[in-house]
């Protein structure tokens, strides 16, 4: 028996005993309605319907050997005798196979699943199904026709009542906190709608693990951990998919359980509240007008320090540049750049647009704002993420003349490509040492000396 044939027997079963009135009735739809969202008691509870329902009509997966004598001696109830059928390899049982296809999330279920846990994103496009594996969009052999589509489209909507069916641009979140993309109608091609799915993945949120997946130098775990007690305002930039969340997440974790701090987040990626659980750190959501809205109270607020997971645009750009300038420490924030010389410009010229001022006094107050930039890299090749480089940012001072005032921006750590490995230069200016000896005198002179130490082993040339 081929397998569609088993999803309609299974959904006009099922669908038989849902249909009806009264109470009973109520529970199922509302059973049903959960499953397609994913709730994991409701989707239970339908599996092990369909478990029930292919054992009474003595159908079976074909390399499962439990139930030969109940098929080989009973007929369907509609007077079939479907007997063996053959699963689809990408789902993990017939029970499973089954949901997805008729309610659940069709082909795209195996990326939910332990095989791809470690994959970020994943994307339908038409009826193709991709889905990032070690660090490569692969085409999968599953497909996902127009009706399922929608179906499926349908489904995720469930999610967000408030989303209307007919717009042709979605942003929703599922319940495990993959964020789900879609665009449909006039903004694609026909027939080539898009489902994009992205999630935040890293088994561990620890230098350590990060230096053995290749992404930092193990030798300098150490400084790293260093810098964190030392108070440093830092920036992690790079391109998508580098690795600037993950390592902001592991710097995070080192942080002080003791101090309060503010993450402010576009989307829910980083899960806080997992990492240090009993860290008093306040998680809000905010984007554009929001954090306009927000930001005069986040800097009256006494947080020790602040996260700005990712600065998209100006306001957050100006939102992180007044909280520093209140002297606040510990900041960390990610920002897409491709060259962080550029850093202090590239944001000021953020701010100007949307705040207005003059790009070369604001690029001024962004270089104060700052002590650190780490620069990430996905290299396409090797498919490996990799710390490319660490500059230290500030602003030089004329004590005749503000006008003079310069920016500077000096390379501490640089990586090698050809040979992976990573160079270091010592070198810590006076406003560096003032914060650090301000903050932990212990962990700052800890960071001099393996700075020192590291210098010594690789200099850059």
């Amino acid at each position: 028996m081929k397998f569609k044939e088993v999803c309609a027997m299974t959904e006009r079963a099922l669908t038989g005993e849902w249909d009806g009135e009264g109470e009973a009735a109520e529970r199922a739809l509302h059973t049903q309605k959960r499953a397609m969202i994913g709730y994991e008691d409701e989707v239970r509870r339908i599996k092990e319907r369909i478990g029930a329902l292919l054992r009474e009509r003595g159908v079976s997966p074909e390399d499962d050997e439990t139930s030969r004598a109940c098929a080989d001696s009973r007929e369907a109830s509609d007077g079939e005798n479907p007997s063996k059928f053959e699963v689809p390899p990408w789902y993990a049982s017939a029970e499973d196979a089954i949901f997805h296809e008729v309610w659940g999330l069709a082909g795209m279920a195996e990326w939910f699943g332990p095989e791809y846990a470690e994959s970020s994103s994943a994307k339908i496009i038409g009826e193709r199904i991709y889905y990032l594996d070690r660090g490569v969009m692969r085409l999968m052999p599953q497909t996902m026709d127009s009706d399922r589509r929608e179906q499926l489209v349908r489904a995720l909507l469930l999610l967000s009542p408030e989303e209307r069916l007919d717009r042709e641009f979605h942003e929703i979140y599922m319940l495990d906190g993959t964020r789900v993309t879609i665009f449909r109608g006039g903004l694609t091609k026909k027939e080539s709608d898009v489902i994009i799915f992205r999630r935040y993945v890293v088994p561990v949120y620890t230098f350590e693990e990060q230096s053995a997946r290749g992404t930092i130098p193990r030798e300098a775990v150490p400084l790293f951990k260093d810098m964190v007690r030392s108070g440093f305002n830092v920036v992690f930039c790079g391109s998508v998919r580098s690795a600037k969340t993950t390592f902001l997440s592991t710097w995070q974790s080192c942080e002080d359980p003791a101090l309060e701090g503010v993450m402010v987040e576009t989307d829910p990626e980083i899960p806080l509240h997992r990492l240090m659980p009993k860290a008093p750190v306040v998680q809000l959501l905010a984007d554009g007008e929001k954090l306009s809205n927000i930001s005069k109270n986040l800097m009256r607020s006494d947080a020790d320090y602040f996260i700005l997971a990712e600065a998209r645009d100006g306001i957050a750009l100006d939102t992180a540049v007044r909280i520093a300038g209140k002297g606040t420490r510990r900041m960390k924030m990610t920002f897409h750049l491709r060259d962080p010389l550029s850093f202090a410009s590239d944001a000021a010229a953020e701010i100007v647009r949307r705040v207005g001022g003059d790009v070369a006094d604001t690029a001024l107050r962004v270089a104060a704002s700052f002590d650190y930039i780490f620069h990430f890299v996905n290299l396409r090749r090797s498919n490996a993420k990799k710390l490319k480089g660490i500059y230290e940012i500030g602003v030089m001072r004329d004590e005749g003349s503000s006008s003079k005032d310069r920016i500077y921006v000096n390379e501490i750590c640089r990586y090698n490509c050809e040979n992976d490995s990573w160079k270091w230069t010592y070198q810590i200016s006076r406003d560096k040492r003032v914060i650090g000896e301000e903050e932990d005198p212990q962990a700052f002179r800890a960071f001099e000396a393996g700075l020192k130490d590291l210098f010594k082993k690789g200099a850059l040339s």
